[in-house]
Protein backbone atom coordinates (compact mmCIF):
# COMPACT_ATOMS: atom_id res chain seq x y z
CA UNK A 1 0.00 0.00 0.00
CA UNK A 2 2.70 2.60 0.58
CA UNK A 3 4.31 2.32 -3.03
CA UNK A 4 0.60 2.40 -3.78
CA UNK A 5 0.55 5.87 -2.18
CA UNK A 6 3.68 7.25 -2.68
CA UNK A 7 2.51 7.42 -6.48
CA UNK A 8 -0.34 9.24 -5.46
CA UNK A 9 1.93 11.55 -3.24
CA UNK A 10 4.59 11.99 -5.94
CA UNK A 11 1.44 13.61 -8.63
CA UNK A 12 0.47 15.69 -5.90
CA UNK A 13 3.54 17.02 -4.11
CA UNK A 14 6.48 16.66 -7.34
CA UNK A 15 8.98 18.34 -5.48
CA UNK A 16 9.34 15.61 -2.45
CA UNK A 17 11.74 12.70 -2.79
CA UNK A 18 9.34 9.67 -2.76
CA UNK A 19 12.52 7.78 -1.47
CA UNK A 20 12.74 9.41 1.75
CA UNK A 21 8.77 8.63 2.25
CA UNK A 22 7.87 6.39 4.71
CA UNK A 23 4.80 5.43 7.46
CA UNK A 24 6.66 7.58 9.82
CA UNK A 25 6.46 10.59 7.43
CA UNK A 26 4.35 12.90 8.46
CA UNK A 27 1.74 15.13 6.00
CA UNK A 28 1.71 18.29 7.29
CA UNK A 29 5.32 18.97 9.42
CA UNK A 30 7.68 16.53 6.81
CA UNK A 31 5.76 17.06 3.79
CA UNK A 32 4.52 20.59 4.00
CA UNK A 33 0.83 19.82 2.82
CA UNK A 34 -1.76 22.21 3.82
CA UNK A 35 -4.91 22.23 3.29
CA UNK A 36 -5.14 22.61 0.06
CA UNK A 37 -2.73 20.13 -0.78
CA UNK A 38 -4.31 17.92 1.60
CA UNK A 39 -7.92 17.93 -0.21
CA UNK A 40 -5.63 17.34 -3.56
CA UNK A 41 -4.10 14.25 -2.38
CA UNK A 42 -8.11 13.03 -0.82
CA UNK A 43 -9.18 13.50 -4.44
CA UNK A 44 -6.64 11.81 -5.90
CA UNK A 45 -6.76 8.95 -3.47
CA UNK A 46 -10.90 8.57 -4.15
CA UNK A 47 -9.49 8.43 -8.21
CA UNK A 48 -7.19 5.57 -7.79
CA UNK A 49 -9.47 3.67 -5.44
CA UNK A 50 -12.47 4.07 -6.61
CA UNK A 51 -14.37 5.30 -3.35
CA UNK A 52 -15.47 8.74 -2.09
CA UNK A 53 -14.67 9.53 1.78
CA UNK A 54 -18.43 10.01 3.12
CA UNK A 55 -16.67 11.65 6.36
CA UNK A 56 -13.63 13.90 7.60
CA UNK A 57 -10.84 11.65 8.52
CA UNK A 58 -7.79 13.31 10.50
CA UNK A 59 -4.39 11.85 8.47
CA UNK A 60 -1.60 12.72 10.54
CA UNK A 61 1.23 10.52 9.04
CA UNK A 62 1.56 8.65 5.75
CA UNK A 63 0.90 5.14 7.93
CA UNK A 64 -2.29 6.83 8.57
CA UNK A 65 -3.58 7.11 5.04
CA UNK A 66 -2.29 3.51 4.51
CA UNK A 67 -4.15 2.26 7.56
CA UNK A 68 -7.22 3.83 6.74
CA UNK A 69 -6.65 2.53 2.60
CA UNK A 70 -6.15 -1.12 3.90
CA UNK A 71 -9.45 -1.09 5.64
CA UNK A 72 -11.08 0.09 2.83
CA UNK A 73 -10.28 -2.56 0.19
Amino acid sequence: MLEQLKVILAKVLPDVDMDTVTEQTRLAEDLGCDSLTLMMLSMEIEDAFHFRFSEFVKFETVGDVCGYLESRI
